[in-house]
Order: C-alpha cells, then sequence, then structure tokens
C-alpha cells in the first residue's frame, strides 16, 4: 500500500505541473463532474470509427517507430516510452495485417513484418520467448510465448515465409514439454502459478496444429481446456485462478477475465466443440449485463461478480470482441448492442484534442479515468490493439 502511495504521489507531482496536465483535467470534468456521462455517451458513426480505427493504428507504428528494433512498447505520461514488449508485439502482428489487407497499407503490412523478425531474433534457445519488456531479459513464460505464437502464425500466413512457422513449432514444442499432466501450466508460468487465461494460449496452438498437422499440440490445448472447465469455472460464469497476481486473485481483472473467455470462444471453433463455447457463455453474459445496466464496467470482480476498482480500457475492448463473436454464434441482439456500446464509449475515451501529440494521438488508455490502477498514467500498446480489433471485426459482421 505504501508503496502505491509513493508511486501514485510521484506521478501526479510530476504530471500537474506540465503539459500532461490537460489529460488529468479532461478525466477529471468526464470521469468526476459528469458521473451520469456513460449512459449519454453518443453513437458514433461509421466514419468517425473509421477514423478512430487509422488513428489506432497509426499509433501503433509510431510505437514501432519509438522502440526502434522492430518492436512495440507503451507510453507513459511521466515515464515515456517503454522499451519493446514482446508478448504485445506479437499479438499486434495480426492486427496489423489484418488493417493492412483490409484497407490496402502495405507499409502497416512491413511493419507487422518488421515486428516478426525482431521476435525471431529474441527467440530463446528452449524456444519460448521472455516475460517482460525486451530490456530486462528475463526468462521464458507460457503466457507470453503463445501470444508470440500468434504473431509468428501470422507472418507466415502472410508471407508463406517457413521461418516464421519453424519458429512457431519451436515454442509448440516447448510449451508441450513443460505442460503439467493434468493440463495446466505452473513451470514458465507468471509467478509460476496456473491460471486460466491460458486458454489464451491454447487458441494459437490449435492454430498452429492446423497449420503443421502436429497431433500433439491439439492434445495440449484439450488437457488445458478441460482442466479449466472442469475445475476452475463457477456456475455462475466466473473463473478461479484467473488474476495476473497472487494477492488479488479472488478478484481478477477484467483483461485476464476477457483472456479467458475469448480463449474458450476461440478453441470451441477450432476444435468443433460446443461445450467450451458454453462454458464461456454465463461470464460473458454477467458482464454484458452488467454493462448494459450501468454504461462501464469494473476493473475487478469478486467471484458474485461484484465488481471494484476504475475501468480497465484493454478488457473492455476484448469484451467486445468477446460479446461480437457471441452474437455472430447466437444471434442474441443484447451482445451486439453491448459491443456496439463499448466501442463508443472506447471511442469517447480516444477523442481528446485536436493537437494531441503523436505519442498518444490515438490511443488507448491503460484505465478510465487515467489514474485507475490498471497501467495509471499510461497507454499500454495492447489497449489500441484490441480497440483496433474491436472496430475491424464489427465492421465484418455488418
Amino acid at each position: 500500500m505504501l508503496n502505491s502511495l509513493r508511486l501514485y504521489a510521484k506521478f501526479f507531482i510530476m504530471t500537474l505541473p506540465g503539459p500532461e496536465r490537460r489529460f488529468l483535467w479532461l478525466d477529471m470534468e468526464r470521469y468526476v463532474l459528469r458521473p451520469g456521462v456513460f449512459r449519454s455517451i453518443p453513437q458514433y458513426s461509421s466514419e468517425i470509427r473509421r477514423e478512430s480505427l487509422d488513428k489506432g493504428a497509426g499509433w501503433l507504428l509510431e510505437a514501432q517507430k519509438a522502440a526502434g528494433d522492430g518492436g512495440m512498447g507503451s507510453y507513459h505520461l511521466v515515464n515515456k516510452w517503454s522499451s519493446s514488449y514482446p508478448e504485445t508485439t506479437g499479438y499486434i502482428i495480426p492486427t496489423l495485417i489484418d488493417y493492412g489487407g483490409k484497407f490496402n497499407k502495405p507499409e502497416v503490412l512491413e511493419a507487422a513484418v518488421r515486428a516478426a523478425d525482431f521476435l525471431l531474433g529474441i527467440q530463446k534457445e528452449s524456444g519460448g520467448w521472455q516475460g517482460g519488456r525486451v530490456n530486462e531479459n528475463k526468462p521464458e513464460i507460457v503466457f507470453n510465448t503463445g501470444q508470440v505464437i500468434r504473431g509468428m502464425m501470422a507472418a507466415y500466413e502472410h508471407t508463406g515465409d517457413s521461418k516464421y512457422i519453424d519458429s512457431a513449432a519451436r515454442a509448440g514444442d516447448w510449451l508441450c514439454k513443460i505442460q503439467h499432466p493434468e493440463g495446466f501450466w505452473k513451470s514458465h508460468a507468471l509467478m509460476n502459478e496456473a491460471r486460466v487465461y491460458d486458454t489464451y494460449v491454447d487458441a494459437p496452438l490449435l492454430h498452429l496444429a492446423e497449420i503443421t498437422g502436429k497431433k500433439k499440440y491439439r492434445d495440449a490445448t484439450v488437457k488445458n481446456l478441460d482442466w479449466v472447465t472442469e475445475n476452475k469455472l463457477l456456475q455462475n460464469g466466473w473463473c478461479e485462478d484467473c488474476d495476473n497476481t497472487v494477492r488479488r486473485n479472488d478478484k481478477p481483472i477484467l483483461h485476464t477475465i476477457a483472456y479467458t473467455l475469448e480463449g474458450l470462444i476461440d478453441c470451441s471453433r477450432w476444435l468443433k466443440d460446443e461445450k467450451y463455447l458454453q462454458a464461456a457463455i454465463p461470464g460473458a453474459s454477467v458482464l454484458c449485463d452488467l454493462f448494459l445496466q450501468q454504461g462501464i464496467l469494473n476493473g475487478r470482480y469478486d467471484h458474485h461478480w461484484k465488481g471494484r476498482e476504475h475501468f480497465i480500457c484493454t478488457g473492455g475492448a476484448q469484451m467486445a470482441i468477446v460479446w461480437l463473436k457471441l452474437f455472430w454464434l447466437s444471434r442474441e441482439e443484447r451482445f451486439r448492442l453491448a459491443a456496439g456500446r463499448m466501442i463508443d464509449l472506447l471511442i469517447f475515451i480516444q477523442r481528446r484534442f485536436r493537437d494531441e501529440k503523436p505519442e498518444t494521438l490515438g490511443a488507448i488508455p491503460g484505465s478510465f479515468p487515467l489514474w485507475g490502477r490498471y497501467e495509471p498514467f499510461a497507454f499500454p500498446n495492447w489497449a489500441t490493439k484490441f480497440f483496433c480489433d474491436a472496430l475491424m471485426l464489427e465492421e465484418e459482421m455488418k
């Protein structure tokens, strides 16, 4: 608690006197002085949605330019640009390829390939990829490796170059080797704790299994999915062992809840097995109903779905994706409605200043308001990635 207070004191003291104070005043006006604003967010037009997508994708390229090594970091109002983050660079690659292909932007496709080549150059001898930022040179982590596999698969399908699929297969072999016999990952997991959000590792493993024909990737995935669905999901849809901390594992963040749900939905599609889809629906439904009632979501939820902490923008964008996929499968109108309103909320948050600098133009913050506990005073690249994904998926489903 004391360390947290010191950190927040530092950020507020360093931000208030500088040009960054505009961000604080804006969120103060929008969040504190207008508490009912979430029920009156405008429904933005398709033109503004496209403008928001272009700005978001443009900011991802700005992040790559700032990193200088082909990867992408994040921007903090006080600490400025971080070094590249291999995990999120990995799953930004499919976003850039999707955007660049849809809108005929060769420079964006080239950026995606540069990112993939950066990740090839830092793959560990084991086949995994490190945790944390690249300058920290940490050991391999299961979840991070799964997300880089996403990037390698996308780069392979875009270029046809076997070096990317070979790299993904090395990573997949490592994940199979270190998996616990009961189906979870604990060795080389974050905090060395088994977590259910590794369903978001399972989906790229299934993609890898389909491309390579290697059954062991599929088998590893099914073991993990069954461990999750048979042991860790409550009847109300809440997930045990879902947080990326130990101390607050009883009330996981929206971000990792959304990872878990989307992983289940995607794996259901890859495996053509309805039980994983059915496992995702209760939790997604509760959050859908809460959002439609309140106009915003909390950052954390306990096992009664009682919320606390400020909205996590990343998790909001991810839930829009979850709801869009469920709408596509079920045609339940509430899922489409919730996804559209969530995207409207994120566009509202994104639209700040006419004269905004490139470091933040188009970026989605970690929390709303900016001083929320998740990535405070920062613009994590993964928030903008999921925002762009949500916008493109929404357009596809029209």
